[in-house]
């Protein structure tokens, strides 16, 4: 990866999917507090359709990075970042609370979603950054805690002609009262390489 992230956006640059229950500027923060219940998949598996995640979302050209604090410990409790094009269309990747462990992972959908995680416990309590770099037919993820090397999380389809919006998301299946504080939210060119 030889591209670099570059432009910072405000906060008030995207605009909510869902709102949340809750958002404070705290500096250069953002407090979300999430609706509980809140959710985004589509039938595979479990049969419902869930389309509330909170995602403050802007058109997306190129790579879009999002840095928060990973302090989950409830069932599903997650955040990161949100791809969509439509309601059918979309992928979010982060880091989630499943099976009493913190997951690095991400979920594509595409008319029906898929989920792909794997334990990260060292990363509980610290600063997370997740990418997503779209080209052509395609989506890279990566993520990283702190300033560690960025690892591979997902390299996925996505529908090349369409119309993508981005930025952070998070969302509370199972509970009331989950608050993440977003640090950082940053747009620039495509990564030149998938690796």
């Amino acid at each position: 990866m030889t591209e670099t992230v570059e432009r910072v956006l405000p906060w008030s640059a995207g605009s909510w999917t869902t709102a949340p229950a809750a958002v404070v500027e705290e500096g250069p923060d953002l407090l979300v507090t999430a609706v509980e219940g809140s959710d985004a998949w589509r039938h595979t598996s479990y049969g419902f359709v869930h389309d509330d995640a909170h995602a403050l979302l802007t058109p997306l050209d190129g790579a879009v990075e999002v840095t928060f604090d990973a302090d989950f410990d409830q069932q599903f409790d997650q955040a990161g970042l949100l791809l969509r094009a439509d309601p059918e269309t979309w992928l979010k990747s982060g880091v989630e609370f499943s099976d009493g462990a913190l997951q690095l992972g991400a979920v594509v959908t595409l008319g029906r979603s898929d989920w792909s995680v794997a334990p990260v416990p060292g990363w509980a309590g610290r600063r997370v950054t997740v990418r997503a770099s779209r080209d052509g037919d395609a989506v890279t993820v990566r993520a990283r805690v702190h300033d560690e090397p960025f690892r591979l999380v997902r390299l996925a389809p996505f529908p090349a002609g369409a119309t993508v919006l981005a930025g952070p998301y998070c969302c509370a299946p199972t509970r009331a009262g989950l608050v993440v504080r977003f640090r950082r939210w940053t747009t620039g060119p495509a990564d030149t390489a998938l690796h």
